[in-house]
Protein backbone atom coordinates (compact mmCIF):
# COMPACT_ATOMS: atom_id res chain seq x y z
CA UNK A 1 0.00 0.00 0.00
CA UNK A 2 2.65 2.14 0.96
CA UNK A 3 4.62 1.44 -2.31
CA UNK A 4 1.08 2.83 -4.31
CA UNK A 5 1.23 6.05 -2.31
CA UNK A 6 4.54 6.78 -3.25
CA UNK A 7 3.56 6.05 -6.53
CA UNK A 8 0.95 8.76 -7.15
CA UNK A 9 2.89 11.15 -5.21
CA UNK A 10 6.15 10.83 -7.50
CA UNK A 11 3.80 10.83 -10.56
CA UNK A 12 2.05 14.34 -8.85
CA UNK A 13 -1.86 12.99 -9.39
CA UNK A 14 -3.84 11.01 -8.19
CA UNK A 15 -5.80 7.58 -9.07
CA UNK A 16 -9.05 9.75 -10.14
CA UNK A 17 -7.49 12.29 -11.93
CA UNK A 18 -5.78 10.19 -13.77
CA UNK A 19 -8.78 8.42 -15.16
CA UNK A 20 -10.49 11.61 -15.69
CA UNK A 21 -7.64 13.06 -17.80
CA UNK A 22 -8.32 14.73 -21.31
CA UNK A 23 -8.95 12.18 -24.06
CA UNK A 24 -10.12 10.19 -21.27
CA UNK A 25 -13.72 8.63 -21.68
CA UNK A 26 -15.20 10.10 -18.77
CA UNK A 27 -14.16 13.76 -20.43
CA UNK A 28 -15.48 12.57 -24.09
CA UNK A 29 -18.79 11.92 -22.42
CA UNK A 30 -19.03 15.02 -20.70
CA UNK A 31 -18.08 16.77 -23.49
CA UNK A 32 -19.91 15.44 -26.32
CA UNK A 33 -22.66 13.26 -24.71
CA UNK A 34 -25.66 16.11 -25.30
CA UNK A 35 -24.69 16.34 -29.36
CA UNK A 36 -26.39 13.00 -29.26
CA UNK A 37 -30.02 12.00 -29.25
CA UNK A 38 -32.52 9.18 -29.34
CA UNK A 39 -34.67 8.54 -32.07
CA UNK A 40 -37.66 6.76 -32.26
CA UNK A 41 -40.42 5.76 -34.27
CA UNK A 42 -43.91 5.73 -33.38
CA UNK A 43 -46.79 4.08 -34.27
CA UNK A 44 -49.56 6.31 -34.89
CA UNK A 45 -52.56 3.75 -33.62
CA UNK A 46 -50.84 2.28 -30.51
CA UNK A 47 -48.54 4.70 -29.06
CA UNK A 48 -45.89 2.36 -29.44
CA UNK A 49 -41.95 2.12 -30.14
CA UNK A 50 -41.63 0.72 -33.46
CA UNK A 51 -38.02 1.13 -33.80
CA UNK A 52 -35.15 2.78 -31.60
CA UNK A 53 -31.84 4.32 -32.29
CA UNK A 54 -29.62 6.90 -32.27
CA UNK A 55 -28.43 10.43 -33.79
CA UNK A 56 -26.81 13.26 -33.41
CA UNK A 57 -26.55 17.32 -34.02
CA UNK A 58 -24.82 18.23 -37.27
CA UNK A 59 -26.12 22.16 -37.44
CA UNK A 60 -26.72 24.80 -35.27
CA UNK A 61 -30.83 24.40 -37.17
CA UNK A 62 -31.46 21.10 -35.61
CA UNK A 63 -30.01 18.83 -38.36
CA UNK A 64 -29.19 15.20 -37.26
CA UNK A 65 -27.83 12.32 -38.96
CA UNK A 66 -28.86 8.82 -38.12
CA UNK A 67 -29.12 5.58 -40.10
CA UNK A 68 -31.72 5.13 -43.11
CA UNK A 69 -32.72 1.68 -41.13
CA UNK A 70 -33.85 3.47 -38.30
CA UNK A 71 -36.34 5.51 -39.73
CA UNK A 72 -36.97 2.93 -42.87
CA UNK A 73 -40.54 2.18 -41.06
CA UNK A 74 -41.34 6.08 -41.33
CA UNK A 75 -40.64 6.14 -45.16
CA UNK A 76 -41.96 3.34 -46.11
CA UNK A 77 -45.10 4.07 -44.44
CA UNK A 78 -45.21 7.71 -43.71
CA UNK A 79 -49.09 7.47 -42.93
CA UNK A 80 -48.80 4.82 -40.02
CA UNK A 81 -46.01 6.39 -38.12
CA UNK A 82 -44.21 9.50 -36.95
CA UNK A 83 -40.77 9.75 -35.63
CA UNK A 84 -38.76 12.17 -32.78
CA UNK A 85 -35.66 12.62 -31.31
CA UNK A 86 -35.43 12.79 -27.16
CA UNK A 87 -32.81 15.08 -26.35
CA UNK A 88 -30.15 15.01 -23.56
CA UNK A 89 -32.84 16.41 -21.14
CA UNK A 90 -35.18 13.89 -21.89
CA UNK A 91 -37.40 16.38 -24.02
CA UNK A 92 -39.35 14.98 -27.23
CA UNK A 93 -39.20 16.59 -30.52
CA UNK A 94 -41.15 15.75 -33.19
CA UNK A 95 -38.71 15.37 -36.40
CA UNK A 96 -39.20 14.92 -40.25
CA UNK A 97 -36.98 13.39 -42.78
CA UNK A 98 -34.96 15.62 -45.08
CA UNK A 99 -33.25 13.51 -47.27
CA UNK A 100 -31.99 9.65 -47.42
CA UNK A 101 -28.96 7.70 -48.71
CA UNK A 102 -30.06 4.31 -48.48
CA UNK A 103 -26.85 2.77 -50.08
CA UNK A 104 -24.74 3.89 -47.31
CA UNK A 105 -27.62 3.40 -44.95
CA UNK A 106 -27.88 7.02 -43.73
CA UNK A 107 -30.88 9.62 -43.04
CA UNK A 108 -30.82 13.05 -42.45
CA UNK A 109 -33.91 14.45 -39.89
CA UNK A 110 -34.67 17.58 -39.07
CA UNK A 111 -36.20 19.17 -35.34
CA UNK A 112 -37.74 22.63 -36.14
CA UNK A 113 -35.50 23.31 -32.36
CA UNK A 114 -32.24 24.92 -32.85
CA UNK A 115 -29.47 22.99 -31.61
CA UNK A 116 -26.35 25.44 -30.49
CA UNK A 117 -24.07 22.46 -29.55
CA UNK A 118 -23.58 20.18 -32.60
CA UNK A 119 -20.72 18.30 -34.28
CA UNK A 120 -19.29 19.92 -37.27
CA UNK A 121 -18.33 16.94 -39.95
CA UNK A 122 -14.99 17.10 -42.03
CA UNK A 123 -12.87 14.29 -43.57
CA UNK A 124 -11.11 12.26 -40.81
CA UNK A 125 -8.32 9.82 -41.06
CA UNK A 126 -7.08 8.55 -38.03
CA UNK A 127 -4.09 5.98 -37.88
CA UNK A 128 -4.37 2.19 -37.16
CA UNK A 129 -5.32 1.46 -33.87
CA UNK A 130 -6.27 4.85 -32.54
CA UNK A 131 -8.42 4.62 -29.96
CA UNK A 132 -12.36 6.45 -30.66
CA UNK A 133 -15.71 6.60 -28.73
CA UNK A 134 -18.98 5.43 -30.19
CA UNK A 135 -21.97 6.99 -28.54
CA UNK A 136 -25.62 5.54 -28.60
CA UNK A 137 -28.74 4.36 -26.82
CA UNK A 138 -28.16 0.70 -26.43
CA UNK A 139 -31.20 -1.28 -26.21
CA UNK A 140 -33.25 2.07 -25.13
CA UNK A 141 -30.86 1.82 -21.71
CA UNK A 142 -30.22 5.32 -22.16
CA UNK A 143 -27.24 6.93 -23.38
CA UNK A 144 -23.69 5.21 -23.47
CA UNK A 145 -19.97 5.82 -24.58
CA UNK A 146 -18.17 2.40 -25.89
CA UNK A 147 -14.28 2.91 -26.41
CA UNK A 148 -12.59 0.91 -29.24
CA UNK A 149 -10.16 1.04 -31.85
CA UNK A 150 -10.06 2.04 -35.55
CA UNK A 151 -9.09 -0.57 -37.69
CA UNK A 152 -9.24 1.05 -41.03
CA UNK A 153 -11.48 0.30 -43.64
CA UNK A 154 -12.64 -3.15 -45.34
CA UNK A 155 -10.61 -4.26 -48.17
CA UNK A 156 -13.51 -6.64 -49.34
CA UNK A 157 -16.44 -3.98 -49.82
CA UNK A 158 -17.85 -2.37 -53.02
CA UNK A 159 -18.20 1.09 -50.89
CA UNK A 160 -16.00 2.07 -48.16
CA UNK A 161 -16.94 0.66 -44.58
CA UNK A 162 -15.13 1.15 -41.37
CA UNK A 163 -13.57 -1.70 -38.80
CA UNK A 164 -14.33 -0.65 -35.43
CA UNK A 165 -13.17 -3.10 -32.68
CA UNK A 166 -15.65 -2.35 -30.14
CA UNK A 167 -18.72 -3.04 -28.74
CA UNK A 168 -21.74 -1.53 -30.42
CA UNK A 169 -25.19 -2.93 -29.71
CA UNK A 170 -28.83 -2.48 -31.57
CA UNK A 171 -29.85 0.88 -30.19
CA UNK A 172 -26.84 2.24 -31.08
CA UNK A 173 -27.82 2.65 -34.68
CA UNK A 174 -26.68 6.00 -36.37
CA UNK A 175 -25.18 7.68 -33.33
CA UNK A 176 -21.10 8.88 -33.42
CA UNK A 177 -18.02 7.08 -33.72
CA UNK A 178 -15.08 10.06 -33.29
CA UNK A 179 -12.04 10.93 -31.26
CA UNK A 180 -10.99 12.38 -27.98
CA UNK A 181 -11.25 15.87 -29.62
CA UNK A 182 -14.93 15.14 -30.89
CA UNK A 183 -14.27 14.93 -34.70
CA UNK A 184 -16.58 12.20 -35.77
CA UNK A 185 -14.96 9.62 -37.25
CA UNK A 186 -17.96 7.44 -38.76
CA UNK A 187 -21.65 6.30 -38.30
CA UNK A 188 -22.44 3.68 -36.49
CA UNK A 189 -24.28 1.06 -38.25
CA UNK A 190 -23.70 -2.51 -37.74
CA UNK A 191 -22.10 -5.57 -35.56
CA UNK A 192 -21.41 -8.82 -36.07
CA UNK A 193 -20.76 -9.65 -31.91
CA UNK A 194 -17.64 -9.74 -30.19
CA UNK A 195 -16.84 -6.31 -30.43
CA UNK A 196 -16.64 -7.02 -34.50
CA UNK A 197 -18.44 -3.04 -35.38
CA UNK A 198 -18.95 -1.63 -38.81
CA UNK A 199 -19.18 2.49 -39.03
CA UNK A 200 -20.11 4.39 -42.78
CA UNK A 201 -17.26 6.80 -43.22
CA UNK A 202 -18.51 10.69 -42.25
CA UNK A 203 -17.62 11.43 -45.67
CA UNK A 204 -20.64 9.97 -46.39
CA UNK A 205 -23.09 11.91 -44.27
CA UNK A 206 -21.13 14.96 -45.21
CA UNK A 207 -22.22 14.83 -49.29
CA UNK A 208 -25.42 13.64 -47.84
CA UNK A 209 -26.04 17.02 -45.53
CA UNK A 210 -24.83 19.12 -48.01
CA UNK A 211 -27.96 17.99 -50.48
CA UNK A 212 -30.42 18.49 -47.52
CA UNK A 213 -29.30 21.87 -46.71
CA UNK A 214 -28.83 23.30 -50.18
CA UNK A 215 -30.57 26.35 -50.62
CA UNK A 216 -32.48 24.72 -53.94
CA UNK A 217 -33.20 21.57 -52.21
CA UNK A 218 -37.00 20.45 -51.06
CA UNK A 219 -37.76 17.07 -49.31
CA UNK A 220 -39.76 15.10 -51.74
CA UNK A 221 -43.50 14.35 -50.65
CA UNK A 222 -42.61 10.47 -50.87
CA UNK A 223 -38.98 8.99 -50.56
CA UNK A 224 -40.08 5.68 -51.89
CA UNK A 225 -38.91 7.08 -55.52
CA UNK A 226 -35.91 8.20 -54.22
CA UNK A 227 -35.25 4.80 -52.44
CA UNK A 228 -35.76 2.91 -55.90
CA UNK A 229 -33.57 5.17 -57.73
CA UNK A 230 -30.77 4.78 -55.27
CA UNK A 231 -31.17 1.08 -55.22
CA UNK A 232 -30.98 0.80 -59.28
CA UNK A 233 -27.69 2.82 -59.85
CA UNK A 234 -26.16 0.94 -57.16
CA UNK A 235 -26.90 -2.40 -58.62
CA UNK A 236 -25.97 -1.24 -62.06
CA UNK A 237 -22.54 -0.66 -60.90
CA UNK A 238 -22.19 -3.52 -58.88
CA UNK A 239 -23.87 -5.90 -61.33
CA UNK A 240 -21.79 -3.96 -64.39
CA UNK A 241 -19.91 -7.29 -66.34
CA UNK A 242 -20.60 -9.98 -63.72
CA UNK A 243 -20.52 -13.55 -64.73
CA UNK A 244 -18.76 -11.85 -68.05
CA UNK A 245 -16.01 -13.96 -69.93
CA UNK A 246 -12.97 -13.71 -67.45
CA UNK A 247 -15.10 -14.74 -64.28
CA UNK A 248 -13.21 -17.37 -62.55
CA UNK A 249 -14.41 -20.81 -62.47
CA UNK A 250 -14.03 -23.82 -59.95
CA UNK A 251 -13.43 -27.21 -61.32
CA UNK A 252 -16.37 -29.32 -59.48
CA UNK A 253 -16.38 -33.28 -60.77
CA UNK A 254 -16.33 -32.63 -64.44
CA UNK A 255 -18.50 -29.31 -64.55
CA UNK A 256 -16.75 -25.83 -64.48
CA UNK A 257 -18.58 -23.25 -62.86
CA UNK A 258 -18.69 -19.43 -62.21
CA UNK A 259 -17.13 -18.91 -58.68
CA UNK A 260 -16.26 -15.51 -56.76
CA UNK A 261 -17.33 -12.84 -59.67
CA UNK A 262 -15.85 -10.05 -58.11
CA UNK A 263 -13.61 -9.33 -55.50
CA UNK A 264 -16.22 -8.09 -52.77
CA UNK A 265 -17.64 -11.53 -52.86
CA UNK A 266 -16.31 -14.35 -50.17
CA UNK A 267 -16.94 -18.39 -51.15
CA UNK A 268 -16.58 -21.44 -49.17
CA UNK A 269 -17.11 -25.27 -49.63
CA UNK A 270 -17.21 -28.21 -48.21
CA UNK A 271 -17.93 -32.01 -48.73
CA UNK A 272 -19.99 -34.61 -47.43
CA UNK A 273 -18.70 -38.34 -47.34
CA UNK A 274 -20.91 -40.48 -45.06
CA UNK A 275 -20.11 -44.36 -44.59
CA UNK A 276 -23.87 -44.97 -44.64
CA UNK A 277 -24.49 -42.68 -47.15
CA UNK A 278 -25.02 -44.05 -50.95
CA UNK A 279 -23.90 -40.53 -52.41
CA UNK A 280 -21.86 -38.05 -51.75
CA UNK A 281 -21.71 -34.42 -52.13
CA UNK A 282 -19.63 -31.30 -52.77
CA UNK A 283 -21.27 -27.50 -51.97
CA UNK A 284 -19.63 -24.60 -53.36
CA UNK A 285 -20.80 -20.97 -51.93
CA UNK A 286 -19.99 -17.37 -52.70
CA UNK A 287 -21.74 -14.33 -51.23
CA UNK A 288 -21.35 -11.00 -51.40
CA UNK A 289 -20.46 -9.34 -48.05
CA UNK A 290 -22.74 -6.12 -48.67
CA UNK A 291 -25.88 -5.49 -48.38
CA UNK A 292 -28.59 -2.94 -48.30
CA UNK A 293 -31.45 -2.80 -45.64
CA UNK A 294 -34.43 -1.68 -46.56
CA UNK A 295 -37.64 -2.89 -44.39
CA UNK A 296 -38.07 -5.63 -42.37
CA UNK A 297 -36.95 -9.10 -43.93
CA UNK A 298 -36.20 -6.78 -46.92
CA UNK A 299 -32.79 -6.18 -48.30
CA UNK A 300 -31.35 -5.50 -51.79
CA UNK A 301 -27.96 -5.62 -52.92
CA UNK A 302 -27.50 -9.53 -52.30
CA UNK A 303 -25.74 -12.23 -55.06
CA UNK A 304 -25.33 -15.46 -53.97
CA UNK A 305 -23.69 -18.74 -55.79
CA UNK A 306 -24.22 -21.81 -54.64
CA UNK A 307 -23.09 -25.70 -56.43
CA UNK A 308 -23.82 -28.57 -55.32
CA UNK A 309 -22.21 -31.51 -56.88
CA UNK A 310 -23.42 -35.03 -56.42
CA UNK A 311 -21.57 -38.35 -56.97
CA UNK A 312 -22.49 -42.26 -56.69
CA UNK A 313 -21.11 -45.29 -57.74
CA UNK A 314 -24.19 -47.51 -56.00
CA UNK A 315 -27.15 -45.37 -57.62
CA UNK A 316 -28.22 -47.28 -60.49
CA UNK A 317 -29.65 -44.64 -63.10
CA UNK A 318 -33.71 -44.54 -61.67
CA UNK A 319 -32.20 -44.01 -58.27
CA UNK A 320 -29.39 -41.36 -58.90
CA UNK A 321 -32.37 -39.83 -61.15
CA UNK A 322 -34.71 -39.08 -58.15
CA UNK A 323 -32.07 -37.75 -56.25
CA UNK A 324 -30.99 -35.43 -58.46
CA UNK A 325 -34.90 -34.45 -58.77
CA UNK A 326 -35.35 -34.01 -55.51
CA UNK A 327 -32.10 -31.75 -55.02
CA UNK A 328 -32.94 -29.52 -58.22
CA UNK A 329 -36.76 -29.84 -56.93
CA UNK A 330 -35.83 -27.56 -53.31
CA UNK A 331 -37.36 -24.51 -52.53
CA UNK A 332 -34.39 -22.37 -52.49
CA UNK A 333 -36.50 -18.93 -52.63
CA UNK A 334 -36.22 -16.39 -49.37
CA UNK A 335 -38.61 -15.61 -47.53
CA UNK A 336 -40.68 -11.68 -47.12
CA UNK A 337 -42.90 -10.18 -46.21
CA UNK A 338 -46.46 -9.74 -47.81
CA UNK A 339 -46.35 -5.74 -47.12
CA UNK A 340 -43.15 -5.64 -49.29
CA UNK A 341 -43.25 -8.44 -52.03
CA UNK A 342 -45.66 -10.14 -54.24
CA UNK A 343 -45.29 -14.12 -54.57
CA UNK A 344 -42.88 -16.05 -56.50
CA UNK A 345 -43.51 -16.62 -59.95
CA UNK A 346 -41.88 -19.39 -61.54
CA UNK A 347 -41.15 -20.88 -64.94
CA UNK A 348 -39.12 -23.75 -66.36
CA UNK A 349 -37.20 -24.32 -69.51
CA UNK A 350 -34.83 -26.68 -71.02
CA UNK A 351 -31.72 -24.99 -72.67
CA UNK A 352 -28.87 -25.74 -75.43
CA UNK A 353 -25.82 -24.73 -72.84
CA UNK A 354 -23.46 -25.29 -75.51
CA UNK A 355 -22.24 -28.66 -73.54
CA UNK A 356 -25.16 -30.01 -74.00
CA UNK A 357 -28.84 -29.80 -72.27
CA UNK A 358 -29.64 -27.76 -69.13
CA UNK A 359 -32.94 -27.37 -67.08
CA UNK A 360 -33.47 -24.38 -65.72
CA UNK A 361 -36.16 -23.13 -63.65
CA UNK A 362 -36.50 -18.71 -62.95
CA UNK A 363 -38.48 -17.50 -59.53
CA UNK A 364 -38.93 -13.70 -59.75
CA UNK A 365 -41.17 -11.74 -57.29
CA UNK A 366 -41.90 -7.83 -57.54
CA UNK A 367 -41.36 -5.28 -54.82
CA UNK A 368 -44.82 -3.64 -54.08
CA UNK A 369 -43.58 -0.24 -52.84
CA UNK A 370 -40.19 0.37 -54.94
CA UNK A 371 -40.98 0.52 -58.94
CA UNK A 372 -38.87 -1.47 -61.34
CA UNK A 373 -37.07 -3.59 -58.50
CA UNK A 374 -37.15 -7.14 -58.36
CA UNK A 375 -35.95 -10.67 -56.49
CA UNK A 376 -35.13 -13.49 -58.61
CA UNK A 377 -33.71 -17.27 -58.41
CA UNK A 378 -31.98 -19.32 -60.84
CA UNK A 379 -31.88 -22.92 -60.70
CA UNK A 380 -29.69 -24.86 -63.41
CA UNK A 381 -29.49 -28.49 -64.06
CA UNK A 382 -27.35 -29.85 -66.74
CA UNK A 383 -29.22 -33.64 -68.03
CA UNK A 384 -27.83 -36.74 -69.56
CA UNK A 385 -25.60 -37.94 -66.48
CA UNK A 386 -26.46 -40.92 -64.72
CA UNK A 387 -23.22 -41.15 -61.99
CA UNK A 388 -22.43 -37.44 -61.36
CA UNK A 389 -25.01 -34.19 -61.46
CA UNK A 390 -24.61 -30.45 -60.55
CA UNK A 391 -27.32 -28.43 -59.26
CA UNK A 392 -26.43 -24.51 -59.53
CA UNK A 393 -28.12 -21.74 -57.95
CA UNK A 394 -28.14 -17.75 -58.36
CA UNK A 395 -29.65 -15.62 -55.93
CA UNK A 396 -30.54 -11.78 -56.70
CA UNK A 397 -32.30 -9.91 -54.46
CA UNK A 398 -33.53 -5.78 -55.68
CA UNK A 399 -32.64 -6.04 -59.50
CA UNK A 400 -34.20 -4.71 -62.37
CA UNK A 401 -35.88 -7.33 -64.61
CA UNK A 402 -33.07 -6.58 -67.14
CA UNK A 403 -30.37 -7.02 -64.98
CA UNK A 404 -32.18 -10.36 -64.40
CA UNK A 405 -32.02 -11.53 -67.76
CA UNK A 406 -28.58 -10.24 -68.49
CA UNK A 407 -27.16 -11.70 -65.38
CA UNK A 408 -29.06 -15.24 -65.77
CA UNK A 409 -27.64 -15.81 -69.32
CA UNK A 410 -23.70 -14.30 -68.31
CA UNK A 411 -24.42 -17.09 -65.38
CA UNK A 412 -25.51 -19.62 -67.84
CA UNK A 413 -22.68 -19.07 -70.12
CA UNK A 414 -20.29 -19.57 -67.52
CA UNK A 415 -21.42 -23.02 -66.71
CA UNK A 416 -19.72 -26.35 -68.97
CA UNK A 417 -18.50 -30.04 -68.44
CA UNK A 418 -17.44 -33.06 -70.15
Amino acid sequence: MKTLVAAVLIAGTSPLAAQDSPGSTPVVFRRFGDYVVKIQVVENGSGAKATVGSGFFVTGAGHVVTNYHVISKLVQDPDRYHAELIDAKGNARAIRALGVDVVHDLAVVRSDSPSPRHFTLREVTPEQGARLYSLGHPSDLGLSIVEGTYNGELQHTLYPKIHFTGSINPGMSGGPTLTDEGAVVGINVSTAGDELSFLVPVERAQALLATVTAPSYRPPPSFLDVVARQIIAYQNVYLAGMFAAGTKTVQLGRYHVPTQPAPFFRCWADAERKPDLTYETIEHRCSTDDYLYIAGEQESGIVTVSHELLTSRQLNTLRFYALYSSVFARDETPSGEREHVTKWKCRASTIDAGSGPLRTVLCVRAYRKLSGLYDAVLKTAPLGRNDGAIVSTLTLAGVTYDNIGAISRRFVERISWR
